[in-house]
């Protein structure tokens, strides 16, 4: 599997799941950005996300919304609300920066990619709603940075094929997300196993999206080797907004920031190897040769006279057939832990 670098760190194989903040959604003035980020920063995470679009190029005014978290709602009047403008980018970057922390965005359409140009970001994320959207796939891939794809809504063919037109635009540098776009989403229909398959079909970073309440989502995702997790991030879940109830909260941010911290200290290095901390029970907890009475100086050991038992700092299990027939080199009691330098030839 491929290593991604974004901000300078790898993403990928052998390394520790990214960790992206979606604030996007989440604010309308410059104020609550720099509360989100500041929050998330604090929380532990690699990096903030925004999302930039335009109502006019994103949705007719025919779109309509039908989730759990919206109701029954027009896209391009939501949409309209929460349109970032060129100005408010431009503070939230420049603050991202002072705070040195990454920040990225989601643009919709090629006009957001000339917008965000700019500002030279470290990567272009996809959403799930334009993972088949080919002719906007070669625009992005075109600007040469990482991408990373979304794939809520697509068949294994799909991300293919997407894929495909990206390569084809001499972009390499691939991060593919599983997700499933629906908002809440719920923890049947999350199906972690569908990010197996795609990092078992693809040579690149696969990570995943998450849109479930809850932490549990992301953090067997981890377990399961995403390289990296993007979740919408909040201040209060109570706000107003459709994105607020379905984003972690600060204090369960850093609950999962501390669980992977812990998942990645229970992984280890994958080699099997006594744990340093394994080394005294290893002479205290095994087993070896013990004399089960007494033996006197040139006599033989034999089936009658050893038997296996703890500890494990004289002649090992493994070895009962060799000791059989040596003879005791002096007098030797029962329940002495026999070894070597006990026994001759005969």
């Amino acid at each position: 599997m491929k290593r991604i670098k974004i901000a300078g760190q790898w993403v990928g194989e052998g390394e520790p799941v990214y960790l992206v903040a979606e604030i996007g959604g989440n604010f309308q003035d410059f104020p609550t950005a720099v509360k989100l980020i500041d929050l998330a920063k604090a929380s532990g995470v690699h990096a903030v996300k925004l999302q930039h679009y335009r109502a006019d190029t994103l949705a007719s005014r025919k779109a309509m919304f039908d989730m759990e978290n919206t109701g029954v709602i027009s896209q391009y009047e939501l949409f309209k609300k929460y349109e970032l403008s060129d100005a408010l980018t431009g503070k939230i970057v420049a603050y991202c920066r002072e705070k040195q922390i990454p920040v990225f965005s989601t643009p919709s359409h090629s006009t957001d990619v000339n917008q965000l140009r700019k500002y030279d970001l470290p990567v272009y994320k996809i959403g799930s709603d334009d993972a088949v959207n080919i002719p906007f796939l070669r625009y992005v891939a075109k600007e040469g940075k990482p991408m990373i794809v979304s794939t809520g809504m697509c068949t294994m063919e799909e991300i293919q094929r997407s894929v495909n037109a990206i390569l084809e635009e001499g972009n390499d540098q691939i991060i593919l997300l599983h997700c499933v776009s629906n908002y809440p989403a719920h923890i049947k229909d999350v199906n972690l196993k569908a990010m197996q398959a795609m990092q078992a079909h693809f040579d690149f970073p696969v990570g995943y999206s998450d849109h479930t309440l809850g932490i549990d989502a992301c953090y067997t995702a981890a377990a399961l080797g995403a390289s990296l997790l993007e979740f919408h991030f909040t201040y209060d879940k109570k706000a107003p907004g459709p994105d607020h109830m379905l984003s972690k909260a600060n204090e369960e941010t850093v609950a999962l920031v501390k669980r992977l911290q812990e998942l990645y200290a229970m992984m280890g290095d994958g080699v099997k190897h006594p744990a340093s901390s394994e080394e005294k029970n290893r002479r205290n907890n095994r087993k070896s040769l013990v004399l089960t009475q007494n033996v006197k100086a040139g006599e033989k050991i034999s089936p009658e006279n050893i038997d296996i038992k703890r500890p494990g700092y004289g002649i090992p299990p493994q070895d009962y057939s060799r000791a059989l027939g040596k003879v005791a080199k002096r007098d030797l009691k029962a329940d002495d832990i026999l070894n070597w330098d006990d026994l001759s030839i005969p």
